[in-house]
Protein backbone atom coordinates (compact mmCIF):
# COMPACT_ATOMS: atom_id res chain seq x y z
CA UNK A 1 0.00 0.00 0.00
CA UNK A 2 1.46 3.31 -1.11
CA UNK A 3 0.80 6.39 1.00
CA UNK A 4 -0.13 9.71 -0.59
CA UNK A 5 -0.61 13.20 0.75
CA UNK A 6 -2.20 16.28 -0.77
CA UNK A 7 0.65 18.61 -1.67
CA UNK A 8 -0.84 21.94 -0.58
CA UNK A 9 -2.10 20.59 2.74
CA UNK A 10 1.25 18.97 3.50
CA UNK A 11 3.11 22.21 2.98
CA UNK A 12 0.89 23.87 5.60
CA UNK A 13 1.23 21.16 8.28
CA UNK A 14 4.79 20.00 7.61
CA UNK A 15 6.07 21.54 10.82
CA UNK A 16 3.61 19.59 13.00
CA UNK A 17 5.21 16.71 14.89
CA UNK A 18 4.44 13.31 13.35
CA UNK A 19 2.30 10.99 15.49
CA UNK A 20 3.90 8.30 17.62
CA UNK A 21 4.30 5.15 15.53
CA UNK A 22 2.62 1.86 16.33
CA UNK A 23 5.87 0.18 17.40
CA UNK A 24 6.58 2.70 20.13
CA UNK A 25 8.67 5.36 18.41
CA UNK A 26 11.13 3.92 15.90
CA UNK A 27 12.03 6.55 13.34
CA UNK A 28 10.79 4.85 10.18
CA UNK A 29 9.86 8.18 8.56
CA UNK A 30 12.85 10.32 9.46
CA UNK A 31 15.93 11.00 7.38
CA UNK A 32 18.73 8.64 8.39
CA UNK A 33 22.42 9.35 8.47
CA UNK A 34 23.89 6.93 5.90
CA UNK A 35 24.40 4.05 5.72
CA UNK A 36 20.62 3.69 5.67
CA UNK A 37 18.78 0.75 7.26
CA UNK A 38 15.82 -0.82 5.49
CA UNK A 39 12.20 -0.87 6.72
CA UNK A 40 12.15 2.86 6.14
CA UNK A 41 10.17 5.46 4.24
CA UNK A 42 11.34 5.79 0.66
CA UNK A 43 10.47 5.64 -3.01
CA UNK A 44 11.01 7.40 -6.30
CA UNK A 45 11.95 11.07 -6.37
CA UNK A 46 9.31 11.48 -9.10
CA UNK A 47 6.42 9.83 -7.26
CA UNK A 48 4.10 12.81 -7.35
CA UNK A 49 1.21 14.37 -9.24
CA UNK A 50 -0.05 17.94 -9.47
CA UNK A 51 -1.80 17.70 -6.09
CA UNK A 52 -0.15 14.80 -4.26
CA UNK A 53 3.18 13.21 -3.41
CA UNK A 54 3.57 9.57 -2.42
CA UNK A 55 5.91 7.15 -0.73
CA UNK A 56 6.21 3.59 0.51
CA UNK A 57 8.73 1.35 2.23
CA UNK A 58 12.22 0.29 1.18
CA UNK A 59 11.93 -3.28 2.40
CA UNK A 60 15.24 -5.10 2.28
CA UNK A 61 18.62 -5.47 0.63
CA UNK A 62 19.28 -8.08 -2.04
CA UNK A 63 21.94 -8.81 -4.60
CA UNK A 64 20.95 -8.85 -8.26
CA UNK A 65 23.58 -10.07 -10.70
CA UNK A 66 26.15 -9.36 -7.99
CA UNK A 67 25.03 -5.76 -7.37
CA UNK A 68 23.79 -4.63 -3.96
CA UNK A 69 20.18 -3.59 -4.52
CA UNK A 70 17.09 -2.32 -2.67
CA UNK A 71 13.90 -4.39 -2.88
CA UNK A 72 10.43 -2.85 -2.77
CA UNK A 73 7.26 -2.94 -4.89
CA UNK A 74 6.83 -2.10 -8.55
CA UNK A 75 4.16 0.45 -7.62
CA UNK A 76 6.67 2.10 -5.27
CA UNK A 77 9.97 2.13 -7.20
CA UNK A 78 8.75 1.66 -10.78
CA UNK A 79 5.64 3.81 -10.24
CA UNK A 80 3.53 1.00 -11.76
CA UNK A 81 5.67 0.95 -14.88
CA UNK A 82 5.98 4.73 -15.33
CA UNK A 83 9.56 5.13 -14.04
CA UNK A 84 12.64 5.17 -16.22
CA UNK A 85 15.90 3.35 -15.48
CA UNK A 86 18.24 5.45 -13.37
CA UNK A 87 15.49 7.37 -11.57
CA UNK A 88 16.65 8.39 -8.08
CA UNK A 89 15.49 6.30 -5.13
CA UNK A 90 15.25 8.48 -2.04
CA UNK A 91 15.00 8.06 1.73
CA UNK A 92 12.67 9.28 3.21
CA UNK A 93 9.99 9.26 0.54
CA UNK A 94 8.44 12.47 -0.77
CA UNK A 95 5.48 12.19 1.59
CA UNK A 96 7.78 12.63 4.60
CA UNK A 97 9.87 15.56 3.35
CA UNK A 98 7.22 18.11 2.39
CA UNK A 99 7.18 16.75 -1.17
CA UNK A 100 10.72 18.11 -1.65
CA UNK A 101 13.05 15.29 -2.69
CA UNK A 102 16.08 17.58 -2.58
CA UNK A 103 16.07 17.19 1.22
CA UNK A 104 16.17 13.37 1.14
CA UNK A 105 19.06 10.96 0.87
CA UNK A 106 19.56 9.68 -2.68
CA UNK A 107 20.44 6.06 -1.94
CA UNK A 108 19.85 4.21 -5.19
CA UNK A 109 19.05 4.22 -8.88
CA UNK A 110 16.00 2.44 -10.27
CA UNK A 111 17.32 -0.63 -12.07
CA UNK A 112 14.64 -0.67 -14.76
CA UNK A 113 11.38 -2.56 -14.93
CA UNK A 114 12.86 -6.05 -14.45
CA UNK A 115 9.50 -7.54 -13.44
CA UNK A 116 6.65 -5.58 -15.08
CA UNK A 117 3.53 -5.22 -12.97
CA UNK A 118 0.96 -7.91 -13.68
CA UNK A 119 3.26 -10.20 -15.67
CA UNK A 120 4.96 -12.42 -13.09
CA UNK A 121 2.32 -12.73 -10.36
CA UNK A 122 4.30 -10.36 -8.10
CA UNK A 123 4.52 -6.62 -7.42
CA UNK A 124 8.27 -6.15 -7.08
CA UNK A 125 11.09 -3.88 -8.23
CA UNK A 126 14.68 -3.09 -7.31
CA UNK A 127 17.02 -0.13 -7.27
CA UNK A 128 20.80 -0.45 -7.46
CA UNK A 129 22.20 0.86 -4.17
CA UNK A 130 24.68 3.73 -4.31
CA UNK A 131 28.05 3.07 -2.77
CA UNK A 132 28.13 3.68 0.98
CA UNK A 133 24.49 4.79 1.18
CA UNK A 134 22.91 1.63 2.62
CA UNK A 135 23.79 -0.61 5.55
CA UNK A 136 25.49 -3.48 3.74
CA UNK A 137 24.57 -5.97 6.49
CA UNK A 138 20.96 -5.77 5.30
CA UNK A 139 19.76 -4.50 8.69
CA UNK A 140 16.06 -3.63 8.94
CA UNK A 141 14.80 -1.16 11.56
CA UNK A 142 13.40 -3.02 14.62
CA UNK A 143 14.11 -6.41 13.01
CA UNK A 144 17.88 -6.33 12.80
CA UNK A 145 19.79 -8.34 10.23
CA UNK A 146 17.39 -10.81 8.57
CA UNK A 147 18.28 -14.31 7.47
CA UNK A 148 19.50 -14.78 3.92
CA UNK A 149 17.54 -18.03 3.56
CA UNK A 150 13.86 -17.84 2.67
CA UNK A 151 10.99 -19.67 4.33
CA UNK A 152 7.78 -20.93 2.73
CA UNK A 153 4.54 -19.40 4.00
CA UNK A 154 2.27 -21.78 5.91
CA UNK A 155 -1.14 -21.18 7.48
CA UNK A 156 -0.82 -20.10 11.10
CA UNK A 157 2.85 -19.10 10.77
CA UNK A 158 3.82 -16.20 13.04
CA UNK A 159 5.28 -13.30 11.01
CA UNK A 160 6.51 -9.74 11.44
CA UNK A 161 7.30 -6.74 9.29
CA UNK A 162 8.91 -3.32 9.63
CA UNK A 163 7.38 -0.56 7.53
CA UNK A 164 7.15 3.17 6.99
CA UNK A 165 3.72 3.76 8.53
CA UNK A 166 3.04 1.24 11.28
CA UNK A 167 6.62 0.35 12.16
CA UNK A 168 7.17 -3.17 13.42
CA UNK A 169 4.01 -5.25 13.69
CA UNK A 170 3.37 -8.95 14.20
CA UNK A 171 0.64 -11.24 12.93
CA UNK A 172 -0.13 -14.68 11.55
CA UNK A 173 -0.75 -16.05 8.09
CA UNK A 174 -4.51 -16.39 7.64
CA UNK A 175 -4.46 -17.99 4.21
CA UNK A 176 -2.10 -19.26 1.51
CA UNK A 177 -2.58 -20.16 -2.14
CA UNK A 178 -4.91 -17.16 -2.24
CA UNK A 179 -6.27 -15.70 -5.46
CA UNK A 180 -7.00 -12.00 -5.01
CA UNK A 181 -8.02 -8.94 -7.03
CA UNK A 182 -6.03 -5.82 -6.12
CA UNK A 183 -6.92 -2.23 -7.02
CA UNK A 184 -4.22 0.14 -8.33
CA UNK A 185 -4.08 3.71 -9.55
CA UNK A 186 -1.69 4.65 -12.33
CA UNK A 187 -0.35 7.86 -10.80
CA UNK A 188 0.22 9.19 -7.29
CA UNK A 189 -3.39 9.24 -6.03
CA UNK A 190 -4.39 10.24 -9.56
CA UNK A 191 -4.92 8.75 -12.98
CA UNK A 192 -6.77 5.69 -14.19
CA UNK A 193 -7.71 2.99 -11.70
CA UNK A 194 -7.11 -0.60 -12.70
CA UNK A 195 -7.20 -4.08 -11.16
CA UNK A 196 -4.55 -6.79 -11.21
CA UNK A 197 -5.46 -10.39 -10.40
CA UNK A 198 -2.96 -12.55 -8.51
CA UNK A 199 -2.86 -16.23 -7.58
CA UNK A 200 -1.10 -18.13 -4.76
CA UNK A 201 -0.72 -15.08 -2.54
CA UNK A 202 -0.27 -14.86 1.25
CA UNK A 203 -2.81 -13.09 3.47
CA UNK A 204 -1.84 -11.95 7.00
CA UNK A 205 -3.86 -10.68 9.95
CA UNK A 206 -2.85 -9.21 13.30
CA UNK A 207 -4.26 -10.37 16.61
CA UNK A 208 -5.35 -6.81 17.37
CA UNK A 209 -5.16 -3.68 15.26
CA UNK A 210 -3.78 -3.85 11.75
CA UNK A 211 -0.67 -5.57 10.45
CA UNK A 212 -0.10 -2.77 7.92
CA UNK A 213 -1.46 0.49 6.52
CA UNK A 214 -0.95 2.76 3.54
CA UNK A 215 2.76 3.45 3.10
CA UNK A 216 3.89 0.01 4.33
CA UNK A 217 3.99 -1.41 0.80
CA UNK A 218 7.41 -2.82 0.01
CA UNK A 219 8.03 -4.13 3.53
CA UNK A 220 9.71 -7.50 3.88
CA UNK A 221 7.53 -9.94 5.84
CA UNK A 222 9.71 -12.29 7.90
CA UNK A 223 9.01 -15.31 10.08
CA UNK A 224 8.56 -14.56 13.76
CA UNK A 225 9.06 -18.09 15.04
CA UNK A 226 12.69 -17.94 16.06
CA UNK A 227 14.57 -16.66 13.02
CA UNK A 228 13.65 -13.72 10.73
CA UNK A 229 13.57 -15.55 7.39
CA UNK A 230 12.03 -13.74 4.39
CA UNK A 231 8.50 -15.11 3.87
CA UNK A 232 6.67 -12.58 1.69
CA UNK A 233 6.79 -9.10 0.15
CA UNK A 234 3.99 -6.82 1.36
CA UNK A 235 2.16 -5.03 -1.46
CA UNK A 236 -1.55 -4.58 -0.70
CA UNK A 237 -4.30 -4.90 1.88
CA UNK A 238 -7.07 -3.17 3.77
CA UNK A 239 -7.81 -2.33 7.41
CA UNK A 240 -7.97 -5.99 8.50
CA UNK A 241 -5.91 -8.04 6.03
CA UNK A 242 -2.50 -7.63 4.43
CA UNK A 243 -1.52 -9.29 1.15
CA UNK A 244 2.02 -10.38 0.31
CA UNK A 245 3.75 -12.04 -2.62
CA UNK A 246 5.22 -15.37 -1.45
CA UNK A 247 8.95 -14.83 -1.34
CA UNK A 248 9.74 -17.82 -3.54
CA UNK A 249 7.73 -16.22 -6.33
CA UNK A 250 9.66 -12.95 -5.90
CA UNK A 251 12.99 -14.76 -6.13
CA UNK A 252 11.89 -16.74 -9.20
CA UNK A 253 10.65 -13.59 -10.96
CA UNK A 254 14.04 -11.89 -10.66
CA UNK A 255 15.99 -15.04 -11.51
CA UNK A 256 14.10 -15.53 -14.77
CA UNK A 257 16.37 -15.36 -17.80
CA UNK A 258 19.41 -16.60 -15.91
CA UNK A 259 19.86 -13.67 -13.53
CA UNK A 260 21.07 -14.14 -9.97
CA UNK A 261 19.09 -12.86 -7.00
CA UNK A 262 19.50 -13.47 -3.25
CA UNK A 263 18.77 -11.78 0.07
CA UNK A 264 21.42 -9.98 2.06
CA UNK A 265 21.56 -11.10 5.68
CA UNK A 266 22.99 -13.59 8.10
CA UNK A 267 23.21 -17.35 7.79
CA UNK A 268 20.56 -18.64 10.19
CA UNK A 269 20.76 -22.32 9.35
CA UNK A 270 17.58 -24.38 9.01
CA UNK A 271 14.31 -22.49 9.26
CA UNK A 272 12.29 -22.96 12.42
CA UNK A 273 9.43 -24.63 10.58
CA UNK A 274 11.74 -27.11 8.84
CA UNK A 275 12.97 -28.45 12.18
CA UNK A 276 9.48 -29.47 13.39
CA UNK A 277 8.14 -32.95 12.72
CA UNK A 278 6.07 -33.27 9.55
CA UNK A 279 4.06 -36.09 11.12
CA UNK A 280 2.30 -33.81 13.60
CA UNK A 281 0.26 -30.63 13.32
CA UNK A 282 1.90 -28.93 16.31
CA UNK A 283 3.40 -25.62 15.23
CA UNK A 284 6.58 -23.96 16.52
CA UNK A 285 4.67 -21.93 19.13
CA UNK A 286 2.66 -24.91 20.34
CA UNK A 287 -0.40 -24.03 18.24
CA UNK A 288 -2.27 -26.68 16.27
CA UNK A 289 -2.09 -26.18 12.50
CA UNK A 290 -3.09 -28.33 9.51
CA UNK A 291 -0.59 -30.80 8.07
CA UNK A 292 0.91 -30.05 4.66
CA UNK A 293 -1.02 -32.94 3.13
CA UNK A 294 -4.29 -31.51 4.48
CA UNK A 295 -3.52 -28.08 3.04
CA UNK A 296 -2.62 -29.60 -0.33
CA UNK A 297 -5.90 -31.53 -0.44
CA UNK A 298 -7.96 -28.41 0.35
CA UNK A 299 -5.99 -26.46 -2.25
CA UNK A 300 -7.06 -28.89 -4.96
CA UNK A 301 -10.70 -28.57 -3.87
CA UNK A 302 -10.37 -24.79 -3.77
CA UNK A 303 -8.94 -24.66 -7.28
CA UNK A 304 -11.75 -26.88 -8.57
CA UNK A 305 -14.45 -24.54 -7.25
CA UNK A 306 -12.63 -21.20 -7.46
CA UNK A 307 -14.24 -19.98 -10.73
CA UNK A 308 -17.73 -20.53 -9.31
CA UNK A 309 -16.84 -18.76 -6.05
CA UNK A 310 -15.41 -15.73 -7.86
CA UNK A 311 -18.58 -15.57 -9.97
CA UNK A 312 -20.56 -14.69 -6.84
CA UNK A 313 -21.02 -10.94 -6.21
CA UNK A 314 -18.63 -9.43 -3.66
CA UNK A 315 -15.93 -12.12 -3.77
CA UNK A 316 -12.45 -10.54 -3.94
CA UNK A 317 -10.31 -13.44 -2.74
CA UNK A 318 -10.29 -17.23 -2.33
CA UNK A 319 -7.58 -19.10 -0.44
CA UNK A 320 -6.73 -21.89 1.98
CA UNK A 321 -6.80 -21.23 5.71
CA UNK A 322 -7.62 -22.90 9.02
CA UNK A 323 -11.01 -24.37 9.97
CA UNK A 324 -12.16 -22.25 12.93
CA UNK A 325 -13.85 -25.21 14.62
CA UNK A 326 -10.90 -27.59 14.24
CA UNK A 327 -7.45 -25.99 13.75
CA UNK A 328 -5.97 -29.30 12.61
CA UNK A 329 -8.12 -29.03 9.48
CA UNK A 330 -7.80 -26.64 6.56
CA UNK A 331 -10.74 -24.74 5.07
CA UNK A 332 -11.51 -22.79 1.93
CA UNK A 333 -11.39 -19.09 2.85
CA UNK A 334 -13.57 -16.68 0.88
CA UNK A 335 -12.94 -12.93 1.23
CA UNK A 336 -16.22 -11.10 0.69
CA UNK A 337 -16.60 -7.34 0.19
CA UNK A 338 -20.04 -5.90 -0.50
CA UNK A 339 -19.40 -2.41 0.89
CA UNK A 340 -20.60 -0.70 4.07
CA UNK A 341 -19.79 -3.73 6.21
CA UNK A 342 -22.45 -5.86 4.52
CA UNK A 343 -22.51 -9.59 5.10
CA UNK A 344 -23.38 -12.09 2.38
CA UNK A 345 -26.99 -13.07 1.92
CA UNK A 346 -27.92 -16.38 3.59
CA UNK A 347 -27.40 -19.26 1.19
CA UNK A 348 -25.02 -17.35 -1.10
CA UNK A 349 -22.13 -19.64 -0.13
CA UNK A 350 -22.26 -23.36 0.62
CA UNK A 351 -21.20 -24.51 4.08
CA UNK A 352 -18.95 -27.14 2.49
CA UNK A 353 -17.49 -28.08 -0.88
CA UNK A 354 -16.50 -31.70 -1.45
CA UNK A 355 -16.46 -32.18 2.31
CA UNK A 356 -14.26 -29.13 2.97
CA UNK A 357 -15.60 -26.30 5.12
CA UNK A 358 -16.09 -22.91 3.44
CA UNK A 359 -15.16 -20.01 5.73
CA UNK A 360 -16.49 -16.62 4.59
CA UNK A 361 -14.66 -13.52 5.90
CA UNK A 362 -16.40 -10.13 5.36
CA UNK A 363 -13.75 -7.55 4.50
CA UNK A 364 -12.92 -4.54 2.33
CA UNK A 365 -11.36 -4.24 -1.14
CA UNK A 366 -7.66 -5.00 -1.38
CA UNK A 367 -5.77 -1.90 -2.54
CA UNK A 368 -2.15 -1.21 -3.41
CA UNK A 369 -2.09 2.50 -2.56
Amino acid sequence: MRKSRRLLVFLIVAAITLPVLADGGAQHRTKQTPPVKMGTSGGSVNDRSSLYCCGGTLGSLVTYDGKLSILSNNHILARSGSATAGEDTIQPGLIDVGCNGATSNVIGDFAGDKVPLGRANVDAAISTARSGMVDSTGAIIDVGVPCNTTQAATVGLAVAKSGRTTGKTTGTIQSVNTSVSVQYQKGCNSGKRFTVSYTNQVVITAGSGSFSAGGDSGSLIVSNDGTPNPVALLFAGNSTQTVGNPIGAVVSAFQAGGHTFSFVGSSCGATASSTSADSTSLGKGGQITPLDAEVDFVRTVKERHEPDLFAKPGVIGVGVGIDETDPSLAAIVVYFSAGNGAHPQPGLFPAELDGVKVRVIPTEPFVAQ
